[in-house]
């Protein structure tokens, strides 16, 4: 599969996971794609924890109301600090949001599927800082996203797109 092939075939899954174990080296992988991502002045603002431990992913499923990724045997738990790049500019959402695409697309790469989980993570329930806890995250860290990830069970959809020609153009707008 082609890269062009590679993000046209990556959809956000949300369905069952087998209970096929994420071997380290592909955890491993996926991690590095992530780190390899563009960071704003290089301020590499993005960390990151799996987890695969059975024990921990049973806690941190606990602090997720409503649930979600119930089954999945894996689970990439995205962290990221504000750090000022310049002029007080920061590009941290700019930094993990690079990372996270990169992992989708790593995740889809080795076999696997996955879905990006920020909002529900963020929300006013806080359901991160909760994660965080569980992880023994420091303070100055944020726990942003959740990307569990595993071998779907069930048929992986994708949502219609609309055509090319309403969202892309060359030379102006609507051209």
């Amino acid at each position: 599969m082609t890269m062009l092939d590679l993000i046209s075939a990556r959809r956000s899954y949300r369905g069952r996971y087998l209970p096929t174990p994420v071997p380290r080296e592909h955890l491993t992988a996926i991690l590095q794609a992530g780190l390899d991502a563009p960071s704003g002045c290089n301020k590499q603002t993005t960390s990151l924890i799996a987890v695969d431990d059975p024990e921990i992913l049973a806690k941190l499923r606990e602090v997720c109301d409503p649930p979600v990724a119930e089954t999945a045997p894996a689970y990439i738990c995205v962290l990221t600090r504000r750090i000022i790049a310049y002029r007080d500019r920061c590009f941290a959402v700019q930094d993990y949001s690079a990372a996270i695409q990169n992992m989708l697309l790593a995740i889809v790469a080795l076999g696997y599927q996955s879905c990006w989980y920020e909002g529900h993570i963020t929300d006013v329930d806080r359901i991160g800082d909760k994660m965080a806890r569980i992880l023994g995250v420091p303070e100055e860290y944020e726990l942003v996203c959740l990307l569990p990830v595993g071998v779907a069970a069930d048929p992986v959809k994708g949502p219609k797109k609309k055509a090319f020609e309403e969202r892309a153009w060359f030379n102006g707008f609507g051209g």
